[in-house]
């Protein structure tokens, strides 16, 4: 069984559907063609919970080996402004995509978690994979739908509202807003039920950014 929500979904690769897999968004997933990079954290070694340093290193690192194909012209500082926004941007996103799926990840040892760099045309696509529980994904799923059926400014303020109230609260969704806000980014969501009991589900989030 597959439900789709959103505006755009295309090339969907679902094994025949034996899991049920939802996806949200505009999501876009295509087999590989050009230029790609993708790591992968495993938590056999070191918890996922205990990499926070890794991740802004790991964001900056895949960032600079994306400017690298926006080469600058000499002097000329349009196309320098340009490469620095797109590294900034890639590195803010991909820093944001690590931390999400490391703070919400299940920290067993046969499952990572998978950042993969996408470079289509005009398009740089990041995508990051991660093992959720049933709980989790109920509340993830609840977001999206929200935020998609609504505007990212008004939803932007109503989450710093919710957080001013909640002051605990780990799942305020702001780095999404402001990827869409700031960057005009669009992001799409798959879900797949990969274990029944307990209930285990993979997430790819998706966040696509026009250069």
């Amino acid at each position: 069984m597959m439900q789709i929500v959103g505006d755009t979904c295309e090339n969907l690769f679902a094994d025949d559907n034996k899991s049920m897999t939802q996806v949200f968004g505009e999501l876009i997933e295509k087999p590989i063609k050009n230029e790609y990079l993708t790591l992968v954290f495993s938590p056999s070694r070191l918890p996922f919970r205990r990499r926070w340093r890794n991740n802004s290193l790991s964001a900056d690192y895949v960032a600079e080996y994306l400017s690298t194909f926006f080469p600058p012209k000499e002097n000329d500082y349009i196309s320098l402004r340009r490469q620095s926004e797109i590294k900034s941007a890639v590195s803010y996103i991909a820093n944001e995509l690590l931390e999400n799926a490391m703070k919400h990840s299940e920290n067993i040892a046969e499952y990572s978690i998978t950042l993969h760099l996408q470079l289509e045309d005009k398009e740089i696509r990041l995508f990051v994979n991660n093992i959720i529980n049933s709980v989790k994904a109920d509340m993830f799923q609840v977001f999206i739908k929200e935020l998609i059926n609504s505007n990212p400014e008004d939803f932007y303020l109503r989450q710093l509202e919710r957080n001013a109230e909640e002051i605990d609260s780990k799942n305020s969704g702001l780095g999404f807003l402001t990827m869409i806000n700031d960057y005009s980014a669009k992001l799409g969501w798959k879900f797949e039920i990969i274990q029944e009991e307990p209930q285990l589900i993979s997430v790819t989030t998706m966040v696509k950014l026009i250069v």
